[in-house]
């Protein structure tokens, strides 16, 4: 390791004990704030996820300057610094670039975080699901991800001159639907096994499908930095065939891996067997010129069918509310807010900007609720309302955004307010819209249709 000169006074041994106290006091802050602000955002019927990303803005670049990821501006908080030099025993010049040098590992355990959510998710898609839930379902995905990334695309690009990659990057952060906070409303309120609730159930797995492959190729484009047709052509063929393989070996592959398992005896064998998949997918994705993210989400696709799949979720959920928790707080950390303050003029571009996305976001996603056909008594404002959350997908793609640098920060400010405007605003909306309707008023399918979406078609 090449030490900044400030530094060649300390010792190798003090070097390393002060960069180990500096991560030490990382994780406590971040752990802290972030299981905070989660326990107030449960508390509102909102996604921990928010309250993670709202932690790291607070204690971050935008906040008391406490956790500040390399790529930021501005300097560590000076009572921070001096409590690190106290502790550590070194000098207060020396504090900022021993924390820099400490904090790669950090962006480490935060990516990894990353890629074992993006695997969780592939494991909670529902593929029977989404095969047998009909011809209403495809169409409202593909509405609900072709409008806003059209719409938020151009406008960002001849309404507010935001260049070509990042203006198709924050389009395509518009393109997700989290599955989570949709289910979740729908089923507190009795309507998941409804017609609206069996469409928007199927529509957001392939939106998220979708969503990551389009966020995939936007990734791979940038840091190639080739606008080509050729090459835009290869990526998105790569992807769409990297994710159909990962849904063929579901079927095929996930029975092998069961049948290792059932021979495998030491603690642990679920967890580890299900990473060694995961690296595995990373890699092919990665070898083929993809994003890394789309083959751990893959690698979720892949085991969704498993007999385990219940094990690999609960020995792969502790992982995620670690390592992902550290993910979502650094990306919070990065963003500086003070390019959206509404009090400064000069600001106020951003704002519009914001508000723009926000209102694309939200209108794309409702007009796909009218975007497909059927024959029977179907709430068109439910199913719209039902796709408007993004959720931890729409951060998911942020954080991917932050970390490539591929966002300026008014527009990672934009993309933020609207991921969280749109999650805010969909629970409410759907409570107030579902809140005088009883499920079955018309609109309830049987159990067994339930199972078996296709009866819909």
């Amino acid at each position: 390791m090449v030490l900044p000169s400030m530094l060649s006074v300390l010792s190798t041994h003090d070097v390393e004990v002060a960069e180990t106290l500096i991560g030490v006091i990382n994780f406590l802050l971040i752990f802290v704030a972030a299981r905070t602000f989660a326990e107030i955002l449960v508390r509102l019927s909102l996604p921990t996820i928010v309250g993670e990303l709202l932690a790291g803005v607070v204690i971050g670049a935008s906040g008391f300057h406490l956790l500040m990821p390399p790529s930021t501006s501005a300097n560590l908080n000076e009572g921070f610094v001096n409590m690190i030099s106290y502790v550590a025993s070194v000098p207060p010049a020396a504090v900022p670039d021993l924390y820099f040098e400490a904090f790669p590992s950090l962006q480490a355990v935060a990516t990894l975080g990353l890629y074992a959510l993006l695997f969780l998710t592939g494991l909670e898609s529902e593929l029977e699901e989404l095969v047998a839930v009909g011809a209403q379902a495809f169409t409202v995905a593909m509405a609900g991800v072709i409008l806003p990334f059209a719409f938020g695309t151009l406008g960002l690009m001849f309404l507010f001159q935001v260049a070509l990659i990042p203006a198709v990057f924050a389009g395509a952060s518009m393109t997700a639907t989290s599955i989570g906070i949709t289910a979740s409303v729908f089923g507190e309120l009795g309507y998941l096994k409804t017609r609206e609730g069996q469409i928007v159930i199927g529509a957001a797995v392939l939106d998220d499908i979708l969503g990551i492959v389009i966020l995939a190729v936007v990734v791979a484009l940038a840091t190639g930095g080739s606008l080509e047709i050729a090459p835009i052509l290869k990526l998105v063929l790569a992807a769409t065939a990297f994710v159909v393989g990962a849904i063929v070996l579901s079927r095929t592959a996930a029975p092998a891996f069961d049948w290792l398992l059932e021979r495998l005896k030491a603690p642990g064998a679920v967890v580890v067997a299900s990473f060694v998949i995961l690296v595995l997918s990373c890699f092919v994705a990665t070898a083929i010129g993809l994003e890394a993210a789309l083959g751990a989400f893959a690698a979720g696709l892949i085991l969704s069918s498993s007999k385990n799949n219940h094990a690999i979720q609960q020995s792969v959920l502790p992982l995620v509310s670690l390592f992902a928790t550290i993910f979502f707080v650094l990306v919070g950390a990065g963003m500086d807010l003070s390019v959206i303050n509404p009090l400064d003029p000069a600001s106020r571009g951003a704002l519009v900007v914001a508000g723009f996305m926000l209102i694309v976001a939200i209108v794309g996603k409702i007009a796909a609720g009218w975007s497909f056909l059927i024959d029977k008594p179907t709430d068109r404002l439910v199913v719209g309302l039902g796709m408007m959350p993004r959720g931890e997908v729409g951060l998911i793609f942020l954080g991917l955004g932050t970390s490539a640098g591929l966002l300026t920060p008014s527009l990672e400010a934009a993309v933020l307010l609207m991921v969280i405007g749109t999650t805010f605003l969909a629970p409410v909306l759907l409570r107030i819209v579902l809140k005088d309707k009883t499920p079955g008023g018309g609109n309830a399918i049987s159990d067994d249709v339930a199972a078996n979406p296709v009866g819909l078609i």
